[in-house]
């Protein structure tokens, strides 16, 4: 019996990877290739104390502006962990974004983009997204782009990987995190409207 559990298990986890991978196809690596979206979301990662973007987080973030400048998405949405006093990455994000010339009205952020499933369904029901860009690295995009599918999203994926990156485990961790709702959802922002009405 035992046997035939840990048999229904891996089959389990083997079929779910294989739908990951399967978003690989819609996964790009040069922004010309992309079709044009509504929006580019721009999922979060580590902010350091003084503000400052990680490697990794800069190199998402640059790469949706690189989007936005070169007419891909009309607005940017940074969806990221706000979820203490201390600790901002969707601010610091809009920041970098403002410093390179994105109007503040088309920088749309959510503050409790506490992982890649609550970033998604907040897209889709708070900030009323339908078509989107999901930026991220290599390794993260198969798991976002299904993610986002489920969540009713229709979804492309650019890779942002412009360097090697020294990924901890908790990064890791946060990106495959358990697909429970988001606690709170919050009145609707459309991502038609003005960027500043989701400033926090």
């Amino acid at each position: 019996m035992r046997r035939s559990v840990r048999i229904v298990a891996l089959f389990t986890l083997i079929s779910a990877n294989l739908l990951v991978q399967q978003n690989a196809k819609a996964i790009k690596t040069d922004i010309r290739t992309v079709k044009p979206s509504t929006v580019a979301i721009v999922l979060g990662a580590k902010v350091y104390p003084d503000a400052s973007l990680s490697a990794m987080l800069a190199d998402r973030v640059d790469t949706g502006i690189d989007l936005y400048e070169s007419g891909k998405v009309k607005k940017l949405l940074m969806s990221g962990d706000h979820g203490q006093k201390g600790y901002d990455e969707v601010n610091a994000m809009r920041a970098r974004a403002v410093e390179r010339g994105v109007p503040e009205n088309d920088i749309f952020t959510d503050h409790a983009g506490f992982s890649t499933y609550a970033s998604m369904v907040r897209a889709k029901k708070v900030f009323k997204v339908s078509n989107a860009i999901i930026v991220s690295q290599a390794f993260h995009l198969p798991r976002a782009l299904f993610v986002a599918r489920d969540a009713g999203l229709k979804a492309q994926g650019v890779a942002t990987d412009r360097r090697p990156y020294l990924t901890g485990r908790a990064s890791r961790l946060r990106e495959y995190a358990v697909n429970a709702e988001p606690t709170y959802l919050g009145p609707t922002i459309p991502i038609t409207g003005d960027g500043r009405a989701s400033r926090g």
